[in-house]
Order: C-alpha cells, then sequence, then structure tokens
C-alpha cells in the first residue's frame, strides 16, 4: 500500500455514495468490468450521436451534478437494477469526462483500492490538440508495477516520473486509467494504447502541462477545447487548481471556478506566474509534498469558498 497522507482510500466531499452505497456494491469488483460497468451507466454529453442519443435540455441537466451520491441517485431513479447491467444509450445518465472519473474512483476505493480523479490534458482525441480531460489515478502495488486490470504491462508510463507517476521500487506506482474511453469512443478516435494505463505522454496532468508551458515546449493555445475553439495559458491554471483541489479531496465541475483562478482576457504577472509555478511543482509529486500542498492550497488565492462559480450557468452556486 502506498504511503500517501491523502485520503485516497475513503470516501470524500464528492466521492461518498451515501445512502447508495448499497446500489454501488453492485458495481464488478474487478477494475475491466468497473469500467465497463460506467460505460453502460453514464454516456458523454457531446458523444451521443456515437450512441445514435438526442438528449433533452432537462437530460443535460445532470452534467452539474457534483457528489456522487446525486449522480447515483439520478442513475438509479431512471433504471433501479444493479449497475453492472448496462443501461441501453437512451436510459443512460448525461455525464462528461469528470463524472466518468468520479464515478470510477468511488467504485475503487469502495474496493479499498487507493484512487484519485486528476485534472488535465488528453492529446489522443485526433483533434492536435490537448484537450480538457479527466482520468481516474489508482494505485498498483508491486515492484513491477504490473497488475491484471492494466493488461500487466508496465510500458504504459513511458518511464516518467512526470505527473506523480512516479515508481517505488518494491511498493508500486499510480496508473492513469480513462474510465470514459469505450470500444466504440476507441474506434473513433484510433486509440492504440491501454486505457487502463494511459501513457503520461498522451494525457498530461495539469501541473505538468504548466511546467511544459513554462519551459516553452507545450504551445498554451492548444491547451483547452478545440471544439470552442478555446485555450490558453489561462486554460492550464485553471485546471491546476481544479487538479489541486481533487488532490485535496474535491473533485469540481470542470467549469467551476473561484480564487485566483485567471479569465481569458488575463495576464501573466509574476505573483500569479510563483503562484502557478509553485502549485504545478506540488502536484506533479503530491505524496511526498502532502503537507506542502495542503498548505498552499489553504491560501486565499486557491481556498475553495462556500461557493464556486459556475462558468457555464453564470452563477454562483454552494458546494
Amino acid at each position: 500500500m502506498t504511503d500517501t497522507r491523502f485520503p485516497h482510500t475513503r470516501p470524500g466531499r464528492m466521492t461518498s455514495p451515501g445512502a447508495y452505497a448499497g446500489l454501488l456494491d453492485t458495481m464488478p469488483a474487478d477494475l475491466p468490468g468497473a469500467v465497463r460497468a460506467g460505460h453502460g451507466l453514464l454516456v458523454h454529453e457531446h458523444l451521443t450521436q456515437v450512441y445514435g442519443v438526442t438528449l433533452t435540455d432537462a437530460d443535460r441537466e445532470t452534467v452539474h451534478l457534483r457528489p456522487v451520491e446525486q449522480l447515483l441517485a439520478r442513475i438509479a431513479e431512471r433504471d433501479d437494477r444493479p449497475l453492472d447491467v448496462p443501461r441501453p444509450p437512451e436510459r443512460r445518465v448525461a455525464a462528461n469526462c469528470r463524472h466518468f472519473t468520479v464515478l470510477l474512483v468511488t467504485a475503487l476505493r469502495t474496493r479499498g483500492v487507493p484512487a484519485r480523479a486528476r485534472c488535465g490534458f488528453g492529446n489522443y482525441f485526433g483533434t492536435g490538440w490537448h484537450e480538457d480531460h479527466w482520468v481516474a489515478e489508482r494505485w498498483v502495488a508491486g515492484s513491477s508495477g504490473s497488475d491484471a486490470g492494466s493488461g500487466g504491462s508496465d510500458a504504459g508510463s513511458g518511464g516518467s516520473d512526470a505527473g506523480s507517476g512516479r515508481r517505488d521500487a518494491g511498493s508500486g506506482r499510480w496508473v492513469l486509467t480513462d474510465g470514459q474511453l469505450d470500444e466504440r469512443q476507441r474506434e473513433l478516435f484510433g486509440i492504440e494504447f491501454d486505457v487502463l494505463d494511459v501513457p503520461r505522454d498522451r494525457f498530461v496532468v495539469a501541473g505538468d502541462a504548466w511546467a511544459r508551458y513554462r519551459a516553452g515546449t507545450l504551445d498554451p493555445d492548444r491547451c483547452g477545447l478545440s471544439g470552442v475553439p478555446e485555450g490558453g495559458w489561462w486554460w492550464i491554471a485553471g485546471n491546476l487548481m481544479r487538479d489541486a483541489a481533487a488532490l485535496c479531496g474535491t473533485e469540481l465541475l470542470p467549469w467551476d471556478c473561484w480564487g485566483a483562478m485567471p479569465e481569458p482576457a488575463d495576464s501573466l504577472d509574476d505573483e500569479r506566474a510563483a503562484l502557478f509555478d509553485e502549485l504545478a511543482r506540488l502536484t506533479l509529486d503530491p505524496d511526498t509534498h502532502a503537507d506542502e500542498l495542503r498548505r498552499l492550497t489553504a491560501d486565499a488565492r486557491l481556498r475553495l469558498p462556500p461557493t464556486v462559480r459556475n462558468a457555464l450557468r453564470h452563477r454562483p452556486e454552494p458546494l
């Protein structure tokens, strides 16, 4: 077991199943099964055409759900069968990558597997961009880093320590798992790697993206959402704050904003640059820097307030 000081084996603010703990017990215990179960429960709101589904405005409201307990409530409301029974696409709950990730993290923690959500950018969607994205990060014990759920492959991490994929001989490593990509999406995007063990040069955690931007090796204007299209250093900084919040136990929505999170028209001044440089350094190895990360995220510029601004709804919302 990893010697992390973060509570990645216990339900958190957004990952507690609450009244639906019993329902969560019907998720498969193995990693591939848990990932497949998520595919049968949720449908990405921007990929409905792949499944022949048309969402109403009311259907889309579920993308604003934060706690997994509310997500499970909506799943059960639409179909009360066990979670290992795949729903037809039209009966799945509208979601995004963050919801697939938080559901998987919750399921893994229920089984005693250390897991956490990571916010960053995936460059495997065929657009030439680093697209705004969330994946799960789970702890795999053992010196080889192999496990049955990821096909026993150690190659997926590319041998990199970046993004807290640090290996500890005789202990294990953190492995990235994309809970969203089912067989249809893997075909659509031409995915050839193991999505249960995503290479760290294919999903770049926000802190790594920030460090690469600052080093001049990553174009910030192609970090964001190509479909808008919109990106920039400010988008990387926003994801960096969301990643830090998730590491500290609160997985926000991809459009939740607060504190020092910059706006598109903002310029990067020295004070803000120093703040995000330090936040990136700590989130790249959050286990080693757990106490420092907690202290920094308690800073008034980063601390989560009782309410955040939902940028899509243009309104403050309580956490």
